[in-house]
């Protein structure tokens, strides 16, 4: 059926061109040339190989065996020159290096990247091609080839394979085929690739050769050069008559290749017939079909095509997902807007929705597909003309349109219009999945706008999401971080209640940390007894900051009143109450010391050495010499009896007695 189809189709070459421009390319690689050619002579299609060389001469064995060692030598040295010049030696005598130093040579000069020493490497092979063939190794002409292609010229390329030809030197395809399509794929030689493809292929059935025959991948480059780079018809379904007859069997990239060929030309009854013969082949995924089909109409600016494809392709597949890639909605909106269609692709989009199924992933669907595209083309822009448009027509609008806007609106930090266009997803009845919300408060967050990522939290708690853990802590963090105690502590009072949001200790501790370190001891202190009568336990970390902040405002009688609450409720491990460590006693120690509460300090004292708490006295005393230095005994005696002993007792545990 593939071979029929095509069949009667004249034989004409792949080029419609009988010209070799290839050919005064070669001879511009080559030059200044290290053959010995004349400027004046018409150029051929097949280089010249004569080596430069003194008159031959006949060499004796000895002088083989001399110069096969000075090769051999040379080239262990990396003496290139050397090395080149015993082989020309050798050939203009009519001799040979044995076939691995043969090998050897060329490969050294393929490898060094140079354009004189790759001219030196084609001269040899061509040379050995047509001399003495049976010496060069299968690797050594495929590293050749890939020299050139790393070298970025591709005339030498062809002439090599074509002198192949020639001379009947016959190599698999694998060897060579794969580095031209790929040369030709660089440098846009298509037409002198399919010029030599036709001529394998030829060898290949002439002389029985399978190893000569091309691969699938292969053929598929053809084609692509064919129906992407020549656009041409005839030629593609002659790269067909050869697959037939090679008995290549062709998939998805074959037909695809076709597809975006007849749609550009607007061939519709080849397009059905390329279709009945994908059922035949057995393809079944017609994705890269419908995507090149869309491309062609796209480039002939066959809009109404475009649509109808997509559509179609949604219908045949009962409402599932057409799975286009990134590149083919790209395409689409470009076509589209090039030629002001904003209109169709709304069109699109809207009738798209009524085909696709309840099940179809959001971001698999046509709508998020072209919107997404407008949003990774920077044309934001006209994606809320496209919405605007459907909303005229008061049609439904799936979350597939609305996904991409939001993540553009993340990645631009524009959180404010984010949220907005939240509220307008939701009033439309519409859910977003955790992930979406996350991301937006985590955007609005970075963007300090904290009253967005406020409002979205609290919508995802109306939205009855039940993940709120992530988004919780990103508030949390963000707000401690930029160092706003009074919205945490608004926030965590809003959400304490809520069963799906874990607040913990740590949380009050932050706020409290926070408040104390900005000198808002009032707010601290008021943050600290919501935390007690929602039944949230203190743990030494609490008190350490309250600590502090009442140390910076030098406000002992506070220290004074947490430790006789504390001190009620303290244990060594913290299992039934405050745990009661080093850096705990410390900070009471230091500060009750400083506020002169002796009597408490020695409570203190006592209870570290009940637990057997290592206290590092000289700190203390330091605290007392800079604050009570001038403080006596005596004075006291007469004015509170109870303080001289606590005082005279603080001092003979720090050593500070006379």
């Amino acid at each position: 059926m593939w071979r029929k189809l095509f069949s009667r189709l004249p034989n004409r070459p792949f080029s419609s061109s009988s010209s070799n421009p290839e050919i005064s390319t070669l001879y511009s690689f080559l030059q200044p040339s290290i053959f010995a050619l004349k400027r004046d002579p018409p150029l051929s299609s097949q280089p010249s190989t004569k080596l430069p060389a003194q008159p031959p001469k006949t060499l004796n064995p000895d002088d083989i065996t001399s110069l096969e060692t000075t090769l051999h030598k040379s080239l262990l040295t990396n003496n290139t020159d050397e090395a080149w010049k015993s082989f020309k030696a050798l050939t203009s005598g009519s001799a040979f290096p044995s076939k691995s130093l043969t090998n050897s040579l060329i490969t050294h000069l393929s490898s060094l990247n140079e354009v004189h020493n790759l001219k030196r490497a084609f001269a040899s092979v061509v040379y050995l091609i047509e001399k003495n063939p049976e010496l060069l190794g299968l690797e050594t002409v495929e590293s050749l080839l890939n020299s050139f292609k790393c070298a970025k010229t591709a005339a030498p390329a062809f002439a090599l394979v074509r002198c192949m030809f020639k001379n009947r030197f016959f190599v698999p395809f694998s060897v060579w085929g794969n580095v031209l399509v790929e040369i030709s794929r660089k440098h846009g030689n298509f037409a002198a690739f399919l010029r030599v493809l036709e001529e394998n292929c030829r060898i290949a059935l002439d002389e029985k050769l399978a190893f000569m025959k091309p691969d699938l991948a292969a053929c598929n480059a053809a084609l692509e050069g064919c129906c992407r780079q020549l656009e041409s018809v005839s030629g593609s379904e002659k790269v067909v008559e050869t697959m037939s007859v090679l008995g290549v069997r062709p998939d998805e990239t074959s037909f695809g290749h076709l597809a975006y060929l007849y749609a550009l030309k607007g061939l519709e009854k080849k397009i059905s017939e390329l279709e009945s013969l994908m059922v035949g082949f057995g393809v079944s995924n017609k994705r890269m079909f419908l995507s090149n089909l869309i491309s062609g109409y796209v480039k002939s600016g066959n809009l109404d095509s475009v649509s109808a494809t997509i559509l179609r392709g949604l219908g045949e597949g009962d409402g599932e997902s057409l799975h286009l890639g990134e590149e083919t909605y790209c395409e689409v909106v470009k076509g589209f807007l090039q030629n002001g269609e904003i209109k169709a692709l709304a069109t699109l989009i809207i009738e798209a929705q009524k085909l696709e199924t309840s099940t179809v992933i959001v971001d698999k669907s046509v709508g998020f597909g072209i919107i997404s595209a407008c949003v990774n083309n920077g044309l934001s822009d006209k994606a809320h003309t496209i919405l605007d448009e459907m909303n005229t027509r008061e049609s439904f609008l799936g979350l597939g349109v609305y996904l991409p806007i939001l993540k553009a609106y993340c990645k631009e930090h524009r959180t404010a219009e984010a949220t907005q266009l939240v509220m307008d997803i939701r009033n439309s009845g519409l859910e977003l999945d955790v992930g979406t919300y996350d991301a937006l408060i985590e955007s609005s967050m970075s963007s300090q706008d904290f009253q967005s990522a406020l409002t979205l939290f609290r919508d995802m708690r109306e939205a009855r999401v039940s993940d709120l853990k992530g988004s919780y802590l990103t508030i949390m963090t963000g707000l401690m971080e930029n160092h706003r105690p009074e919205l945490m502590a608004a926030f965590l009072d809003e959400v304490v209640e809520d069963p799906r949001v874990e607040v913990r200790t740590h949380d009050w501790n932050s706020i409290i940390h926070a408040f104390c370190k900005a000198g808002r001891l009032e707010d601290a202190r008021r943050t600290f007894r919501r935390m007690t009568f929602l039944q949230f336990k203190p743990n030494e970390q609490t008190y350490l900051s309250l600590i502090s902040g009442y140390v910076s405002a030098e406000k002992y009688f506070n220290v004074l009143m947490l430790w006789n609450e504390v001190k009620r409720n303290v244990s060594i491990d913290g299992e039934k109450g405050i745990k009661f460590d080093h850096n705990l006693v410390d900070a009471f120690l230091y500060a009750l010391v400083k506020g002169g509460f002796f009597d408490a300090v020695m409570q203190v004292v006592e209870k570290s050495q009940e637990m057997k708490i290592f206290v590092d006295k000289w700190r203390y005393k330091h605290a007392f010499m800079e604050t009570h230095k001038k403080l006596k005994v005596a004075k006291l005696r007469k004015r509170n009896f109870r303080k001289m002993e606590a005082l005279i007792a603080f001092k003979n545990w720090a050593g500070l007695s006379a």
